[in-house]
């Protein structure tokens, strides 16, 4: 298992190298330019978000049903996970928007979800850390909360009018975009598988640590 997980951790540094390298062979975009190339991080680290709220509101479900430790943990790092991709949407997005619409922000659906689905998730780390008795599963029933979002963040340009590129932009990518654009998918979603397991694995060695200071104290 640490052989594969090596391998794979080798593969995903190759990925994010040689990705930059891709980037810059693209199309440069008639209007937006160079800013535009952001895009091939932007809208992946978003696609990992959803993920990652997926499986840290399924995970949470099973835990609130069945109470099982194990989605617990899985819980727990694929919501800390969806706060960090977040935070990388949330930062590029502005970055690329600036050149765009020529401001930082604006208040649409798209970008207000977005906002309001990542502090919730914020929300549940810190309700998880500070909450005392019981905030295991209080945090799990956000993050089902939190989960229940991600449609809605993603449909949302599609419904209201909205500055913010409908979903129909993906599947008009023209070839010389198209290739470059799924290799960065391919090396976030590696990046979150890794650090997924990682970080579930981790909180596995602290579940354990905490068991053996408490079977210290009764003794």
């Amino acid at each position: 298992m640490n052989r594969v997980y090596s391998m794979l951790v080798l593969a995903a540094i190759a990925l994010f190298a040689v990705a930059p390298v891709i980037v810059a062979g693209t199309p440069v975009e008639a209007t937006m330019g160079l800013v535009q190339k952001i895009f091939y991080y932007h809208v992946p680290s978003a696609m990992v978000m959803f993920l990652a709220a997926f499986v840290c509101g399924v995970a949470s479900a099973i835990y609130l049903f069945r109470g099982t430790p194990g989605a617990d943990r899985l819980a727990v790092a694929a919501a800390e996970l969806t706060v960090v991709f977040g935070l990388i949407v949330l930062v590029t997005g502005p970055l690329w928007a600036r050149k765009a619409w020529g401001v930082w922000w604006q208040w649409d659906a798209r970008l207000t979800s977005t906002l309001l689905m990542w502090m919730i998730y914020v929300a549940c780390l810190l309700v998880r850390r500070f909450g005392g008795p019981g905030a295991e599963k209080l945090s799990a029933a956000m993050a089902l909360f939190g989960m229940a979002n991600v449609p809605f963040v993603y449909i949302s340009v599609n419904i209201w009018r909205t500055v913010h590129p409908t979903t129909a932009v993906i599947p008009k990518l023209p070839g010389g975009m198209r290739g470059p654009f799924w290799f960065c998918v391919l090396s976030f979603m590696l990046l979150f598988g890794l650090l997924l397991a990682l970080r579930a694995r981790l909180e596995e060695r602290r579940a354990d640590v905490e068991h053996l200071y408490l079977i210290a104290d009764h003794d």
